[in-house]
């Protein structure tokens, strides 16, 4: 996301600062990209640094801020709980109060989750051949549902989420809040346990490329969730700067709607045809507090900004299958 965000707005002319730790992987190859596409300024820095995050709102000045810093994986927040908190929540407090302090007028986007809703147990499932269903919201799940904070990294992930409502309401400050369901595409150099689009599809093409590769699915396959493609992002980010009187300290469930929805199963049933490979998938147990389905209700966003993605999934998958051979083929050259 960052990487995206970043590049469209070198392209759009405008003056950018970049700050990272560098320590996500892939993060140093997307600076290097990113030095390429253009002139901006860098900054290496941890949003867990008040004084780092200060002084750079306090230089640059922003209109703008898009807050995508954070601990992104669920299991890591499992194994990790405080560095989770001091990064996700605590970060997000540093880049509240500088702003609030130094920039008062800045808009800031900030990147949530899905999982601000907990586990959606208390709703209903119907299991079909290749997909979980949910009766009760055939246009997805809506913001009106209730928050339930699960896991740690539901908890810091939506003490963030309030934090950005709250600075509005409390203190003026320009946010808005965008619970996300998957995202992938372009510059995403997914792990195991984060970018799953991603992560199947290297592990498709390294069966193309070795027919006895194996991998595992966690649980049988049928969890459902909406694909939001990089492009659609960043339309979704410029947009809502360029609406931002209408969208002003409110939050907003975003991916790519229920004609880009996708289980884990159909995922893989569509690479390997697209790919004519046969895949040696092991099913291992189901991963702790995963939804069985998260699609989201994307009206109001488009009622209030007239924003829809753009990229269906199966193009974005394409995308995606060539992003993970120009990947491979670049490690194969080093």
């Amino acid at each position: 996301m960052g990487s995206n965000l970043a590049a469209a707005a070198i392209h759009r002319q405008c003056p950018v600062l970049v700050f990272d730790n560098l320590s996500r992987f892939g993060s140093a190859e997307n600076l290097a990209w990113l030095r390429r596409q253009g002139t901006f300024e860098f900054v290496w820095g941890d949003v867990r640094n008040r004084s780092d995050v200060e002084a750079s709102i306090e230089r640059f000045q922003p209109d703008v801020v898009f807050h995508l810093a954070g601990q992104v994986a669920m299991t890591t927040s499992l194994e990790r709980p405080e560095l989770d908190f001091q990064t996700n929540a605590l970060g997000t407090m540093n880049v509240l109060e500088s702003v609030r302090k130094h920039r008062p007028d800045a808009i800031i986007l900030y990147s949530s989750s899905n999982k601000v809703y907990g586990d959606l147990e208390q709703y209903t499932y119907r299991e079909e051949t290749t997909r979980y269903v949910c009766d009760e919201f055939p246009n997805g799940f809506p913001e009106t549902i209730p928050l339930d904070f699960r896991t740690p990294y539901g908890c810091s992930k939506g003490a963030a989420d309030q934090y950005l409502l709250d600075y509005h309401r409390m203190f003026g400050v320009r946010t808005v809040v965008f619970r996300h369901s998957s995202m992938y595409g372009g510059r995403q150099f997914a792990t195991y346990d984060q970018g799953w689009v991603g992560w199947f599809v290297t592990q498709a093409l390294e069966t193309q490329r070795n027919r006895q590769h194996r991998f595992t699915v966690s649980g049988n396959g049928k969890q459902v969730r909406d694909l939001l493609h990089a492009d659609d992002v960043v339309s979704l980010y410029f947009g809502a700067v360029e609406n931002i009187d209408r969208v002003v300290g409110q939050a907003f469930n975003v991916g790519g709607g229920v004609s880009n929805a996708s289980s884990v199963r159909e995922l893989l049933n569509y690479l390997a045809a697209t790919l004519d490979v046969e895949l040696n998938i092991e099913n291992v147990a189901r991963r702790r507090s995963d939804q069985q389905v998260f699609v989201a209700d994307i009206g109001k966003c488009a009622q209030l900004t007239g924003w829809q993605p753009s990229v269906s999934k199966e193009a974005g998958i394409l995308r995606s299958i060539e992003w993970a051979k120009q990947l491979a083929g670049s490690s194969a050259s080093r």
